[in-house]
């Protein structure tokens, strides 16, 4: 077992802080996901300040900033930087309190390292002095990935993904999702998550099945996939809107093999089943 703090070493020990993030406080969304996404958010969520003084970073000097990696279990971190820590004058509270600057060192493990600690902690963040954060949460080096570490393909049956999520799979490729989508045809269901809406879909007559029409709907240049309702809605709400309330599941799989005839079958056997011609997304 590799420590953390034989691994990630601070100028002054005394000085620093290692938070350990799950939820952003107002907004409620996950910590990996700001992560992930780059969210202005992430970095927000770490300059937080309450007048709680074990939440805040009053006299600390540096910031190691991890979020939860919620699909290996609760006890799992992903690092995601070291910054250095100045306190907002005039103090404030229950909101960004500090001002946070990126340090260059250990960049190179950004969304990358894997802390896993001895027991689950808190609700939203649980911040631990750097000095005696080995004593009491016995941190350890679980993982070193080669590249941006992403969640790994668990079965059809468990797909269901966030519009955000399933474009940071398309984008960089992650292995086990690419495999698993390209080998199957499939019927799939798109949720507006805001209006409760339904789309039924079909990844019928390509080469590279479910993969090469969720990459359509994963094109930052065009997230309708060809969808003329899509299309309106962007129209209507901005594409900001697809970003934050489409989520894609999977239905039905088929072998590559299956006859397109099959496919469009069963696509319009779901469409009668949940009604989305009446009552959701799809047209035809």
């Amino acid at each position: 077992m590799i420590e953390f703090i034989n691994f990630i070493k601070i100028p002054d020990e005394d000085k620093a802080k290692v938070k350990f993030n799950m939820r952003h406080k107002i907004s409620g969304e996950r910590a990996l996901d700001l992560l992930n996404d780059d969210d202005p958010n992430w970095e927000s969520m770490n300059a937080w300040k309450t007048k709680q003084p074990n939440n805040n970073l009053n006299g600390v000097d540096y910031l190691i900033a991890l979020a939860q990696y919620y699909p290996y279990g609760p006890e799992y971190f992903i690092f995601g930087r070291i910054f250095e820590v100045k306190k907002i004058e005039p103090e404030v509270f229950d909101e960004v309190g500090y001002s946070l600057k990126l340090m260059e060192i250990y960049k190179e493990y950004r969304k990358r390292l894997i802390v896993k600690i001895n027991k689950p902690i808190g609700q939203n963040s649980y911040n631990r002095l750097y000095a005696n954060v080995q004593s009491q949460l016995n941190p350890e080096i679980y993982e070193i990935t080669a590249n941006t570490k992403l969640a790994d393909f668990s079965g059809y049956q468990n797909v269901s993904l966030p519009h955000k999520e399933m474009q940071r799979i398309i984008n960089n490729e992650a292995p086990s999702w690419k495999q698993a989508l390209s080998n199957v045809k499939g019927i799939y269901v798109i949720t507006d998550t805001k209006t409760g809406k339904l789309y039924i879909g079909s990844a019928s007559g390509n080469t590279d099945g479910i993969w090469q029409r969720w990459s359509e709907y994963a094109n930052i240049n065009n997230l309708t996939g060809g969808n003329k309702e899509f299309l309106r809605i962007i129209n209507e709400e901005g594409s900001d809107y697809i970003h934050n309330n489409f989520k894609y599941s999977i239905l039905e799989i088929f072998d590559t093999k299956t006859n397109k005839e099959t496919i469009i079958t069963r696509e319009n056997y779901w469409k009668d089943v949940f009604d989305t011609k009446k009552h959701g997304m799809n047209r035809n």
